[in-house]
């Protein structure tokens, strides 16, 4: 009798005193997810480098530089990061060996103090690579391997590494590091070059792939950006790397309009220069109000509505022989002798249809 006294007394007393039982180990209910303030701001450079990408993000005294354009490119990232205050990057990502994401790496390593430096896990043999690791080496940096799962903390800000998920892939670009920025209720997801192959295998893991920001993969390449994958992330903004004269007719015009049907809102740095997003952890501006374009004169952003009399738009979307898709303004040089295949009333109606202001 007496093993049944005490838990008999332990329940009276519950009872009495308003006490309940302690909970067991079972399914536990969703808790409500509260998201505090973070300080200051969130800044993602989409630094223009023409077909090629680097990605500078800052949040309170911490850096991040993703790729860092091509070999031509070393003496401008330097530059840039200098201007922009930077004298030591807390994480530098590599997405991948090609040149056009890792060409100026080395010589941001060589002028700048750098805590960590993930790579993916494949071997390349190329004399830009070999640049990179030589620096590294010098400056005894051990590389840390990306994959899917990992995490760290820039300031405020958390970064998640979504891709690779493979140990080996035939494609290189599949290799690209893929990240995602999360900063109070925002976020960015910079892909590299991954392409579907990678974006499939991230949605079967599962992994919350929603941003307000999406850096468009492979330069708006048709071999990314699948329609899977876009409806996963769901973003209000895209941004395109890429040069307005390419080899590769970067980005492909189905790219665009899979972007456009979703109600995206696309920026070129070929038409926009360098683009910097800022963050207040609530919602996301572009900073900068000047539009400039590498190599080019700074243009001053047109508001302007160009329409005739009957509100027909009057500038004129022409897509020419090699299929780059340009726009002339009422008065420009070469406006009157281009047949249009589109017209706008606005610039930003003529860069959303993927179209580039002519130069002349």
């Amino acid at each position: 009798m007496k093993k049944f006294i005490l838990p008999l007394l332990l329940c009276i007393l519950m009872l009495v005193t308003g006490c309940s039982q302690p909970e067991t180990e079972g399914p536990k209910a969703d808790i409500p997810k509260i998201i505090t303030a973070p300080a200051g701001t969130l800044k993602v450079h989409f630094i223009d480098v023409g077909q090629a990408d680097a990605i500078l993000v800052q949040n309170s005294d911490q850096a991040m530089l993703v790729d860092a354009g091509n070999n031509a490119d070393g003496e401008l990232m330097v530059r840039y990061l200098n201007q922009q205050g930077i004298k030591k990057l807390q994480v530098v990502i590599g997405t991948h060996p090609h040149e056009d994401h890792i060409g100026g790496m080395d010589d941001v390593i060589k002028h700048f103090s750098v805590e960590q430096i993930y790579l993916p896990k494949v071997n390349h043999a190329t004399e830009t690579y070999q640049d990179v690791l030589r620096a590294m080496k010098a400056k005894n940096i051990k590389a840390t391997a990306a994959s899917g799962g990992q995490s760290f903390t820039l300031g405020d800000a958390r970064v998640e590494i979504l891709a690779p998920n493979s140990s080996s892939y035939e494609e290189l670009n599949d290799y690209s590091i893929v990240s995602k920025i999360s900063f109070g209720e925002t976020a960015f997801l910079l892909t590299g070059d991954a392409g579907i192959l990678s974006e499939q295998e991230m949605i079967t893991k599962g992994y919350d792939l929603r941003a307000n920001v999406l850096k468009v993969g492979h330069h708006g390449s048709y071999t990314a950006t699948g329609e899977k994958f876009l409806k996963a992330v769901n973003p209000q903004v895209a941004v395109i790397s890429v040069a307005a004269k390419n080899d590769y007719g970067h980005p492909h015009r189905e790219i665009l309009e899979r972007l456009k049907t979703s109600k995206v809102e696309v920026y070129q740095t070929a038409q926009q220069g360098t683009l910097v997003l800022v963050s207040d952890g609530k919602k996301i501006t572009v900073e900068n109000q000047t539009i400039t374009t590498k190599g080019e004169v700074p243009i001053a952003k047109d508001t302007s509505v160009y329409v005739d009399k009957n509100a027909k738009g009057l500038i004129k979307g022409n897509i020419n022989k090699n299929g780059d898709k340009i726009y002339h303004l009422p008065g420009q040089r070469n406006y009157e002798q281009t047949k249009p295949e589109a017209w706008f009333k606005t610039e930003d109606e003529a860069v959303q249809a993927g179209f580039r202001r002519a130069s002349r």
